[in-house]
């Protein structure tokens, strides 16, 4: 071994160090997550803060910080900047994160297409060459010479070229594959990720260029490499859905310039990814009519709501022990729901097997959509058709009480514009809905009357 140069055992997780192998690791408890890897200590002119060399700043009253609005700069597509919070802020810095395959270069190029018609923007590869490149943007359309194409890995060389060009927009596909000279590790290691990294950001800090990272992620779903990744940048993006369906969800797990609520919905097409600018139109496509099991509901994703439907179907138990299954929900949520149905209207559901899906396989969370798969689970159990203008939304409590729910009124809104005429809503929340015309508002205080006006109709 060279020498200064040392072994150390870093965790894949969240980046802990060690000296020695651990089997778990103190930081973030995952078991089997380190690795060796040989470092170089820093030149002795960079250690410490105390070489005298270094001007050290003096603390500014916050009083004095002089705040200014983000100037923010528009991408061209609409769902983008709206994950984003309203387009890209200058010197800011996204890691966009998702399964292979899923689109994430694709959106990319896009987004570079239309912020070339004003901007410079440097597109970078380290995993396509410039004709793997050029291919994939015949399919999208044609581009601005503003556009500029390099492949490489080397993040020396890719500094250079960023001093030289000086452009507005920086992508780099993949993190994974940059490497850093003064680095021994190899590229896509834990230490090369976060040096790399750290590079860059001082590139876009240093130099006001918004710099977009593409990251491979693990089959846990997380993006590959330290945890610390996601807390040096600004925002966390990730890529989301089947990559045999043709729907695509961009949903923001970290911003620091706005609501990390926000999704955006695309459709991958031949010639690329297209907003979807209405998703609960998209959602409820193909949803059967005088099905019982089926009901629409509805969830918020940040200020959008979205009308998804919830099937269920509930069958007698051929074993001892009934099946539960859950796809697009919290599997524990379900089982919660349905003990409440036991205890509270004295349903047998011991002995059938029940399963709940939210058609489409977007995955929703929220607890509004909790009457909605009740009343699934009773529509199907009692076989009961629930009237394919009906929209349901309320959070279920234990004592079988319908709770309120945040933006009621945005949710009768978006129901009504999509030809829905009655809403079974909390009683509680009709405070906050005023008169809405052709609209029928049900308030239910239980999930008992919420039953008992279906079994009326």
């Amino acid at each position: 071994m060279a020498k200064g140069r040392k072994t150390v055992f870093f965790c894949q997780e969240c980046g802990y160090e060690s000296s020695k192998w651990l089997g778990q690791c103190p930081g973030c408890r995952q078991w089997n997550t380190f690795v060796e890897e040989t470092v170089s200590p820093a030149p002795a002119e960079q250690k410490g803060a105390g070489g005298g060399s270094h001007r050290i700043p003096d603390p500014v009253p916050l009083s004095q910080v002089a705040v200014t609005e983000e100037e923010r700069l528009h991408t061209g597509i609409g769902e983008l900047d709206r994950v984003l919070g309203g387009g890209i802020v200058g010197g800011s810095m996204t890691l966009v994160g998702g399964d292979p395959g899923i689109g994430k270069s694709t959106l990319l190029l896009q987004m570079c297409r239309h912020l070339a018609e004003t901007k410079q923007v440097l597109y970078i590869s380290g995993e396509e060459s410039l004709k793997q490149i050029k291919l994939r943007a015949q399919r999208i359309g044609a581009f601005e010479d503003r556009l500029l194409l390099l492949c490489e890995t080397n993040l020396n060389v890719i500094s250079q070229v960023i001093e030289r060009k000086k452009p507005d927009v920086v992508v780099i596909d993949s993190i994974q594959t940059m490497y850093n000279e003064e680095v021994s590790s190899a590229p896509g290691s834990v230490s090369q990720v976060r040096e790399s990294t750290g590079v860059l950001l001082q590139i876009a800090k240093g130099q006001g260029i918004s710099v977009f990272i593409v990251g491979h992620v693990t089959k846990d779903g997380n993006v590959a490499g330290p945890r610390v990744l996601e807390h040096m940048v600004d925002t966390v993006l990730y890529f989301e859905g089947d990559r045999h369906a043709s729907y695509r969800i961009l949903r923001g797990v970290k911003n620091r310039f706005g609501s990390t609520n926000e999704i955006g919905v695309f459709e991958m097409r031949e010639e690329g990814l297209t907003e979807v600018k209405n998703p609960s139109e998209f959602m409820l496509n193909g949803k059967p009519e005088g099905a019982s099991g089926s009901v629409v509901a509805c969830s918020m994703e940040g200020t959008r709501p979205i009308l998804i439907e919830i099937q269920a179907l509930v069958c007698p138990s051929n074993f001892g022990i009934p099946r539960r299954t859950a796809a697009g929900t919290d599997f524990n949520r379900v089982n919660l729901l349905m003990a409440v149905l036991e205890k509270r209207l004295g349903l047998h559901l011991s002995s059938s097997d029940a399963y709940v899906n939210i058609a489409g396989g977007i995955r929703m969370n929220e607890p509004a959509i909790d009457l909605g798969i009740l009343l699934a689970v009773v529509s199907s159990y009692r076989d009961i058709v629930i009237d394919d203008k009906v929209m349901v939304f309320g959070e279920v409590g234990l004592s079988g009480e319908v709770r309120a729910v945040s933006m009621a009124e945005q949710r009768v809104l978006e129901a009504r514009k999509l030809g829905f005429t009655t809403i079974i809503l909390p009683a509680v929340c009709m405070k906050n809905v005023h008169n809405i015309p052709e609209v029928h508002l049900i308030p239910v205080e239980t999930i008992k009357d919420a039953v008992q006006y279906l079994t009326r109709k």
